[in-house]
């Protein structure tokens, strides 16, 4: 599984912290073959930053366009950001060459 985080958007770490928690929770609730597999080796997570808004949807398109389990979330804006924020995307749990060709290039958080 991996989560990209929008970096323009400066959150705080601990914003940044609930973001990335409520992504993995969503896309952990994807019951299928491969969350179970995903469970059963240990639930490995990588987060990496992204540009902007705009390239965050990009990697959702591409991963959609793939067939891997993407969750966008939005913020509900009750603390740093206005209402329906998109702040960042879960993708997977999948194969590891699935994930990193969504997310491989970018930096770790």
């Amino acid at each position: 599984m991996a989560i990209a985080v929008r970096k323009d958007l400066e959150m705080g770490k601990g914003k940044i912290a609930a973001q990335v928690a409520h992504a993995a929770v969503e896309c952990s609730m994807n019951n299928s073959e491969k969350r179970n597999r995903w469970i059963s080796e240990g639930q490995k997570k990588i987060v990496v930053w992204v540009k902007d808004e705009m390239e965050l949807k990009e990697l959702i398109n591409k991963a959609r366009s793939m067939g891997v389990n993407c969750c966008p979330i939005k913020d509900a804006g009750l603390t740093q950001l206005k209402p329906d924020t998109l702040t960042c995307s879960g993708f997977g749990p999948d194969e590891d060459s699935a994930i990193d060709s969504i997310t491989g290039k970018f930096k770790l958080v």
